[in-house]
This record gives C-alpha cells, sequence and structure tokens, in this order.
C-alpha cells in the first residue's frame, strides 16, 4: 500500500495575516510580562556564566548521567532562548569544578572503573563574562567480580541456604563489572532472605578485595545468622483518638508466631490501608546481648492524620465533546461511629454547556444541569483480620453527550441512574481482591425534545471480581515497575441484561536515567451478550435489524451503550473524544419523531441527506484492544511534558480483533505537579493514513471533528493518563 501526500500553497488571507499578528503579540506580551514579574538577574562584576558544559572521552557512562554528579552547570535559558530571564545565571568557580572532577573520578570507581582520570580539557571564555567547559574523562579498563565467597552458613537448613545464594545472584554476578550500589544492596538482600525466615538478629560484613593489576575483585560475605525468634508483645504508641484494637487486628501477629520482616512489612501496609493514619512505624525490639529466649517485641509508633473533613471546591471538565463546570461539597470522616470506618458523602452538582465548539468559538446554546451524589462505607476487620466490608452508593443525573457532531433536531436524552454496591476487599501484599455485587437502574429523560415512548428504564445486575497486582514504585507517580490488572464481570441475577463481560490490562514503567520513565499501556476486552446485540451489529454494519420491533431495537441500542465497549478520551486514545472509536451507526431514540423507516433511508450512505450527526452515533462494541506508549520528561519544576502514541480499536463482533483500524494518534502532553498528581493537558492527533483502511468508508468510523481545523483532540484531566 503507498501513501501519497500533496502540498498545496495557498496565498495568506487578510484574516489569516491577522491572526498571526495577534498571536505574535500575544506572545511577545506574555513573554514581556512574565520578564517584568520575575526579573532578570546579571552577572556580577568578576564572574562568568556557564554557557555549555561538554562531557568528552566517556564511552561507558553517558553524558547526562555525569552531568547530574556535578556542580558545574550550563545557564537555564528561559523558552529555550533567553539566559538570566526567569532563572539565575550559573557562575563558573575554578574550586568547584575542580571538586567537579573528583566527583566524576569517585563515580567512576563506584561503577568499577577506578584508574578512570577526568581533568577539566578546556575553559574557554567566549566573552569576557561568559565561559564554555570541557570536561574529559580517561575510563582506564573496569575491575570485574571475580571469586564470591560466603561463609558462616553452615546452621542453615538447603533452602535457607538457597534463599541467601539466590538473593546475591539476583545482583552480583562473576565477570560482571564491579559495581559499589549491588555490593551493598547484595548485603541487604542477603540479611533480608534470613531476617525474613525468622532470624532477627542476623549480621552480615562484607569485604572486597581489588587488584588494580589484575582488574579483578574478590568478593566475601561472613554471615552470622544468630538464633531463630518469635515475637512477643506488640504496642502501639501515639494513638489519640482511633482504638488500639482495629490496629492490631490489622497488624494480625500474636506472640509465640514464627518471626519475619516479610510479616512486619504486610502489617504495616495493612495498617496504613485503613486510610486514617498519616505515618506508620513498625519497629522490632532486638535486645543484647542476645536472651536465652530470642523473643522480639514489637513497638508500633503511628502518626494520627486529620479524621474529619469538609471538602469543598469545583472545576471543570474540557474535553472535545463536553464543556462542564462543577460545584462540589463532601464530608469525609475516617473513624465514622468508632472503629476506624471509613464514610464518605459527595455531591457535585454539575452544568453542562451544549454543544461544545471547542474549535470555531460558538456559544453553546444550552446548559444542562445535572449531579452527581455518591455515599461510600468501609468496614475494616470485615469477616476475617484483614478484609475490609465496602458498600457504595450513587444517584446521578446527567445527559447523554456521546458525539462532536451535533444534529440541532435530536433529542438530547438524559438518565437519572442509580448505582450501588457491596463487597469485600482482601489485600495480600501487592494483590487485591474485590468480589462485589452491583445493582444499576437507568431511567431515561429529555433534556431537549421529545422522549422516545419506546425508551424505557434498564436495570442491570451483576457480580463483579476485580482484582490487581502492583508492583510500582508508586501510585500517583510511578517511575518503575509493572502493574496488572483484570476486571470480570457476569449480569444476568435479575435486571434487563445478561452477558458475560472480562477485560484485563497491563501497564509497565521503565526509568530512562532518574527523571525520564517510560509508560506502556496494553488492554483487551471481551463482551458477550446473552439476550442483546442483533440490533447493535447489525446496524454497525449499515443494515436494519431482522425480526426485531422498535421496542425490541431501541432496547438493544440502549443496554448495548451502557455495556459495551468504547474507546477514545483523555485514559484511553487521546486522538479522538470519549466513545469517539468503535462502531458508529443510528440510534433511533436520539429522533423519536422520525420514522425507524425514514431515518434508515436517510442514513444510507448513498443517501444525498446522508448527516453524520444523525447516522453515525457511538453505538459500543463487543471487542477492544487499546495500546499506548508515553515518555514522560521534566521541564522545569513543577512543569513536566509527554510525548505519547495511542492505538485503539473496538469491533462490533466477538472475538474479533482489527489490528488493520489501529486509529493511532501521537501527540504531546503538559503536566503540572500537585500533591494528589499531576494536572494534565493532553493534545492529541491522529495520523493521516494510519486509522482504518483506504477500503473503509470514513463514515462508518464516525466523525471526530476537527478543532481549529486539525484532526486533533484536546483533553484536561487530574492524574496521568495511566
Amino acid at each position: 500500500m503507498s501513501l501519497t501526500t500533496g502540498l498545496r500553497s495557498r496565498r495568506p488571507t487578510a484574516t489569516s495575516w491577522h491572526r498571526r499578528v495577534t498571536s505574535a503579540l500575544l506572545f511577545a506580551a506574555f513573554v514581556s510580562t512574565l520578564v517584568l514579574v520575575t526579573g532578570c538577574s546579571t552577572i556580577p562584576k568578576g564572574m562568568a556564566s556557564v554557557d555549555d558544559v561538554d562531557i568528552e572521552g566517556n564511552d561507558v557512562i553517558s553524558s547526562a548521567d555525569i552531568e547530574e554528579r556535578i556542580a558545574t552547570q550550563p545557564s537555564k535559558k528561559f523558552l529555550g532562548m533567553f539566559r538570566g530571564v526567569v532563572y539565575d545565571y550559573s557562575l563558573f568557580d575554578k574550586g568547584v569544578l575542580q571538586r567537579d572532577l573528583e566527583r566524576v573520578e569517585r563515580f567512576y570507581k563506584a561503577r568499577g572503573y577506578y584508574q578512570a582520570k577526568a581533568r577539566a580539557a578546556r575553559v574557554i571564555y567566549t566573552e569576557d563574562d561568559h565561559v564554555e567547559v570541557t570536561i574529559e574523562v580517561e575510563e582506564g579498563p573496569v575491575t570485574v567480580v571475580g571469586e564470591i565467597a560466603i561463609a558462616g552458613m553452615d546452621g542453615l537448613t538447603p533452602n535457607e541456604a538457597e534463599a541467601v545464594r539466590d538473593a546475591l545472584d539476583l545482583l552480583i554476578e562473576q565477570g560482571e563489572p564491579f559495581e559499589e550500589e549491588p555490593f551493598e544492596k547484595a548485603e541487604a538482600a542477603m540479611t533480608r532472605a534470613l531476617t525474613d525466615r525468622g532470624f532477627a538478629w542476623t549480621k552480615i560484613t562484607r569485604v572486597a578485595d581489588v587488584d588494580l593489576y589484575t582488574h579483578r575483585a574478590r568478593l566475601s560475605f561472613t554471615m552470622r545468622p544468630g538464633p531463630r525468634a518469635v515475637f512477643g508483645k506488640v504496642r502501639i504508641k501515639g494513638l489519640k483518638e482511633l482504638p488500639a484494637d482495629v490496629i492490631l487486628n490489622q497488624i494480625n501477629i500474636d506472640p509465640g508466631d514464627d518471626y519475619s520482616t516479610k510479616t512486619i512489612d504486610d502489617a504495616r501496609d495493612a495498617v496504613l490501608g485503613l486510610g486514617a493514619l498519616g505515618s506508620v512505624e513498625i519497629k522490632p525490639v532486638l535486645p543484647e546481648p542476645i536472651p536465652a529466649r530470642p523473643v522480639v517485641d514489637l513497638e508500633v509508633k503511628v502518626r494520627e492524620q486529620k479524621l474529619r473533613s469538609v471538602l469543598l471546591g469545583g472545576g471543570f471538565q474540557l474535553d472535545s465533546i463536553r464543556l462542564q463546570t462543577h460545584l462540589r461539597a463532601a464530608w469525609e470522616d475516617r473513624n465514622f461511629l468508632g472503629g476506624i470506618r471509613y464514610f464518605l458523602a459527595d455531591l457535585k452538582p454539575t452544568l453542562d454547556l451544549y454543544p461544545t465548539r471547542i474549535g470555531d468559538f460558538q456559544a453553546p446554546t444550552d446548559a444542562f444541569v445535572g449531579e452527581r451524589f455518591t455515599t461510600t462505607l468501609r468496614q475494616p476487620s470485615f469477616l476475617e483480620a484483614r478484609m475490609a466490608g465496602v458498600t457504595s452508593h450513587q444517584l446521578n443525573t446527567y445527559p447523554v453527550i456521546i458525539s462532536r457532531q451535533v444534529d440541532p433536531d435530536a433529542t438530547v436524552i438524559g438518565y437519572l441512574e442509580y448505582k450501588g454496591a457491596a463487597g469485600v476487599e482482601r489485600t495480600i501484599g501487592r494483590v487485591l481482591l474485590s468480589p462485589t455485587y452491583n445493582f444499576q437502574y437507568n431511567m431515561p429523560f429529555a433534556y431537549k425534545g421529545t422522549l422516545d415512548p419506546d425508551l424505557h428504564g434498564v436495570s442491570i445486575s451483576y457480580i463483579d471480581l476485580f482484582a490487581y497486582l502492583d508492583f510500582r514504585d508508586s501510585r500517583i507517580r510511578p517511575h518503575e515497575g509493572i502493574y496488572l490488572q483484570a476486571d470480570t464481570q457476569f449480569a444476568g441475577i435479575g435486571g434487563t441484561a445478561r452477558d458475560f463481560r472480562i477485560q484485563p490490562e497491563v501497564r509497565g514503567y521503565i526509568p530512562l536515567g532518574r527523571p525520564v520513565t517510560l509508560a506502556a499501556r496494553g488492554t483487551v476486552g471481551f463482551l458477550f451478550p446473552l439476550n442483546y446485540g442483533d440490533a447493535t451489529e447489525a446496524v454497525a454494519r449499515g443494515r436494519d435489524p431482522e425480526n426485531l420491533d422498535r421496542a425490541d431495537y431501541i432496547r438493544d441500542i440502549q443496554i448495548n451503550y451502557m455495556r459495551g465497549f468504547f474507546s477514545g478520551g483523555p485514559s484511553s486514545n487521546r486522538g479522538y473524544p470519549p466513545r469517539g472509536v468503535g462502531p458508529h451507526g443510528i440510534v433511533p431514540f436520539f429522533n423519536p419523531d422520525v420514522g425507524t423507516a425514514q431515518l434508515s433511508e436517510q442514513c444510507r450512505l448513498n443517501s444525498p441527506d446522508y448527516d453524520s450527526a444523525r447516522c453515525a452515533v457511538p453505538l459500543g462494541g463487543y471487542t477492544l484492544w487499546e495500546l499506548s506508549l508515553e515518555l514522560r520528561y521534566p521541564i522545569m519544576d513543577p512543569l513536566g511534558g509527554t510525548v505519547f502514541c495511542d492505538a485503539s480499536d473496538v469491533a462490533a463482533t466477538q472475538v474479533t480483533f482489527r489490528f488493520d483500524h489501529p486509529h493511532l494518534s501521537c501527540g504531546l502532553g503538559l503536566r503540572y505537579d500537585t500533591p494528589i498528581g499531576p494536572v494534565r493537558l493532553d493534545v492529541g492527533y491522529r495520523i493521516p493514513g494510519a486509522q482504518f483502511p483506504s477500503s473503509t468508508d470514513p463514515r462508518t468510523e464516525g466523525d471526530p471533528g476537527t478543532i481549529f481545523g486539525a484532526p486533533i483532540a484536546i483533553a484536561i484531566g487530574l492524574g496521568e493518563a495511566f
């Protein structure tokens, strides 16, 4: 398949010239204002600004890694152009440079290069007060790990000795470069392997003999495991209002239990999971000398956080199909009626400005009022010490805004919706399991226009099993690790819909240096409807549903809207509006005054009356796949940036992966860091020629619209996309 792109020049019109001049003036005004507010710095007399720092001669260690460890840094440029604006100049100091050379040599030594040398190759004054610095490195030969000896394991069982060796082998291998950091971590890992197995008094001594002539390091570890220990008493300090018995239930350690640091870590995580404590420290009390009966008491130091809060605020949601403002009022109690029960009552009134027209600045014609009221109750130690009982109830009122294309004659449907859930949560290490029973009821009404007489309430009753495995270093700002989750639902215990739905997901985070993260996400979804779906599949294929009267047709489409898969939006495919990727077709209850046959005739692809706003409405599908790749990097504190690519598709048939419909979008994002996570702005661009096969009529894929004439989508939200 070939792709030919043609470029066409166009003479600027008076309007476009005016826009360019206006943009330039606005940019200049912004820069001038910022300079006036922040001011300009000057170079002190007799000093020089460092304009550039180059590293030469380094083959093994990157220049970026070296530059992170030296104090001589180039002066930062505002907007990549101006030094001394917003940022202070970085001043040259010979003494600092000399210490930097020592830091570089020390850094190389820690990486196994004991004969590395660093010198200031060039210090060039480009002007009287501006200097460029070049540091030259001679790396020399690397020292590798030679013999590894472990002493003091005679009293261990074969399994215990194997655990110690495994901990060492994960970090150090013969023939590999000898580095100080893995050497230190190996001692800690070997100690942990024994303290996890009851040896509370374990001591390990490590020695490295480095031969500078043979460039080999002989490593020796001497172990003193001490006796096997058991837990003793647990004492809690720092409580003011919270009851100690609930915390002891979460710790779940009885006198006489086998000692283990893993057990202590699990206990700390369980106590923190209550959500009422700002900090938890569990310290084993190890008496010296070791007593004849090796019993280890635990001292638990806690700090209660604010237990009751009134939350007031507001905000807005902005994406390609919705502009919504909202207020928020909430009451949060972390010790509701005692017992460290968590209770939340949260009210969010909303106002949707309809229709959203971001790209052409047209004012909305309607405003729809909605609300979301949520209550949540969490009971710790429910049925079992570390199991929590959870129940939630939600009452929503909202308009159905699912397409950027607007049919001025269409009815705007709203729903009065109730959602309830009751179940349990159990955390085991990094694993969470949560089975719940869920009930949902949606009653339709009309915000604008006439409600279709065949559109009725829908109830959905289902069992949900949610589980995740979390190996990330941070939930809010992940930099390294992996996260796995799966959501499985079975609907059919009463209610209108019967189906089986499953969606696994994997996320991975790879550090590229300290500040840069490469993040990836992939998910697939499968929906198997048991008493609906015929109409949706037919409509998505451009056919009229067979053997269905109008009421069943509408029921089928309505259930699919609530249970089907959609793609697109801020946490999905960011080049598309929410629900922008997937099957599209006719939704008759948006035009109740038009007969079904007449609507079908108008929406034939060869019809002169075809209108995508009426004929290509998102339907939802039965097979989903999504892939995302994102590079996250700092700009200047607290700002960060991202470069991302997203691909996804939703098929109207079961277990059907259409990888030739990638709907590929790439874009840029900004992040503003806050204590509760980053506020993000993402702009995704739909890549031409990488959406769907050329043989596909684009009208069957829906019209995601443009912004400022470009095939993009814009989203603002809180938290990373994944």
